[in-house]
């Protein structure tokens, strides 16, 4: 993993949910160049011991963890391993998240004659919709109900959340998870004012397009060939690709950096290659 610039945060506990992921487990690489100790959470538990082999064959200190972000008991259990592996938890990224199929509709717009011939609005699932926000946004506020009990008043503490180009502006098809993710923005904003008075800082990174194993399915065909989706998304990025994951790393360093961002607080910040800059004209 290539770095753009190096920090030390070394003897701090970076706690990484989501860590099974392709951009978190890439955080989690990236971090593990700054000398911290980094627990990988994720839901798979060999996901996370694979990708902490990694960064530990690097020169990095790191562990992964079994972990439900639905689950108190299980954030909880987690917690109390990290604790004694590690320490305490000095930095929260929240990454766990992700869409489902019941979530979403087959058509950009609702037209009389899909009735009863796909997936319309008003056939999306209550339960598909329901664990989609509760993912997104149950799984960014209870890690931190747990995790952030332990930064109370330390010196450099903070939390990241991951939101999305959703909280801006509404992709089509997708209503639940782009609702949940201007949950996430907007109780990224809360948690900034509400630890304000105890030392933990709080913002948000919110990634454009990136091409993951969670999306592969909107944006490419079974052939490998991209879909008509794919292209106006490409449109509509002034950059005119899909970001990369090395895109991220210099955002979330400068936001775990006190000393590079010790005054920024509340903020959720867009890494999209100018796609909310972009009118479409």
């Amino acid at each position: 993993m290539k770095v753009p610039f190096n920090i030390d945060l070394e003897n701090k506990v970076i706690v990484i949910t989501g860590a099974g992921g392709v951009l978190c487990g890439a955080f989690a690489e990236a971090l593990g160049t700054t000398k911290a100790k980094i627990a990988l959470l994720g839901l798979h538990l060999d996901k996370v011991v694979e990708k902490s082999k990694v960064i530990n064959s690097n020169g990095g200190i790191s562990k992964g963890y079994q972990c439900n972000v639905l689950d108190k008991d299980s954030i909880i259990a987690a917690r109390n391993e990290i604790v004694k592996d590690f320490g305490t938890c000095d930095i929260l990224i929240n990454g766990a998240g992700g869409n489902n199929p019941k979530a979403t509709t087959d058509n950009e717009y609702f037209k009389n004659e899909d009735l009863n011939n796909m997936m319309t609005f008003f056939d999306l699932d209550q339960s598909g919709v329901e664990y989609v926000f509760n993912l997104n946004y149950m799984g960014t506020l209870l890690p931190t109900q747990v995790f952030a009990q332990d930064m109370l008043n330390k010196e450099g503490c903070s939390i990241i959340n991951i939101s999305s180009m959703n909280a801006f502006t509404p992709l089509t098809k997708i209503p639940a998870y782009s609702g949940a993710k201007a949950a996430v923005s907007n109780f990224t904003m809360w948690l900034a004012v509400h630890f304000s008075k105890v030392g933990i800082r709080c913002n948000a990174i919110a990634p454009g397009f990136f091409a993951t194993k969670q999306n592969a399915a909107l944006l490419f065909n079974e052939d490998g060939s991209p879909t008509k989706r794919t292209q106006k998304i490409l449109d509509a990025t002034p950059m005119n690709r899909f970001g990369e994951t090395q895109d991220l790393i210099g955002t979330l360093f400068y936001l775990v950096s006190p000393e590079a961002s010790g005054f920024v607080n509340g903020v959720v910040i867009p890494v999209d290659g100018g796609f909310s800059a972009y009118s479409g004209v």
